[in-house]
């Protein structure tokens, strides 16, 4: 990673309070299965040698992936009932304005096309900023 973009990333973890990194720690151990499964493929640069962050702290949000060198955030979406999806815009939209790039993903793609979420993952980070 550059330099402009390792004092980026630090810059937006300062962002972050204690209590929503402790909040980011805490749902490591706690991943749903469709988190469980995506990051199954993401760690330990598994993913075209990409590395991933899992639930991640953006100022006031925590994601559910983060790609620092592609300022590449991946959510999974549970159950989404009216008042979560306009939620879930909201938030991407707030990340877009911070100069990130975000994906979603249903937990029913991860979990049955898991090749599929991978492939558009690499599609998108092979995409210019």
């Amino acid at each position: 990673m550059n330099q402009h973009r390792s004092s980026k990333l630090k810059n937006r973890r300062d962002e972050s309070t204690p209590i929503i990194r402790a909040q980011a720690k805490d749902l490591r151990k706690r991943l749903t299965v469709a988190e469980r499964q995506l990051w199954d493929r993401l760690r330990r640069k598994g993913l075209g040698l990409l590395k991933f962050r899992r639930q991640h702290p953006i100022g006031p949000h925590i994601v559910d992936f983060y790609c620092a060198e592609h300022d590449l955030v991946v959510e999974i979406d549970g159950e989404i009932h009216d008042s979560q999806t306009a939620s879930d815009t909201q938030r991407t939209q707030e990340l877009r304005r911070r100069g990130y790039r975000v994906i979603r993903f249903t937990n029913d793609q991860v979990l049955h096309h898991i090749d599929a979420v991978c492939a558009a993952i690499l599609a998108e980070c092979k995409k210019p900023p």
